[in-house]
């Protein structure tokens, strides 16, 4: 099993930026989350991180055709205006979890609206970095399912 985790703009600076929202663990801590999850499950977890949505669109596009079969993804600021992310993963068929280290809902109007949630399966927010392990056991439960 092959699952992709897309992280947009920002995400990079994990513990340096804003940490009373988004914790003190910084980018790396976050890969190796993701390395140890992909080990205990047997799978295989590619990661992309940019702060350019058009190198986004192209990794999405590409995941349709290097055997990636879920995607989970934290689009940062393009969550709330991305809509060629959202048109990108609109295009792809496998499942698609949405990710948020912070509550959004609970912060700024602006980040209660997201215009890629309705191209995915599914929304997870405010459960810090453990969202992301979540969200990989969301997408193998919805393969496993199919």
């Amino acid at each position: 099993m092959k699952l992709l985790v897309i992280n947009g703009p920002n995400l990079n600076f994990l513990g340096i930026r804003e940490k009373s929202i988004y914790g003190n663990q910084d980018f790396k801590y976050l890969l190796s989350l993701l390395s140890e999850k992909a080990e205990k499950e047997n799978i295989t977890i590619d990661t992309f991180q940019s702060n350019g949505e058009g190198e986004i669109i192209d990794r999405i596009q590409k995941a349709y055709f290097d055997g990636t079969q879920g995607i989970i993804i934290n689009p940062g600021a393009f969550t709330h205006y991305g809509y060629a992310v959202r048109d990108a993963l609109a295009s792809v068929d496998m499942p698609i979890i949405e990710v948020h280290i912070s509550n959004v809902h609970k912060r700024e109007e602006f980040r209660n609206v997201s215009v890629t949630a309705p191209a995915c399966t599914g929304q997870i927010v405010g459960l810090g970095l453990y969202g992301y392990i979540l969200a990989v056991d969301g997408v193998i439960n919805l393969l496993r399912q199919s």
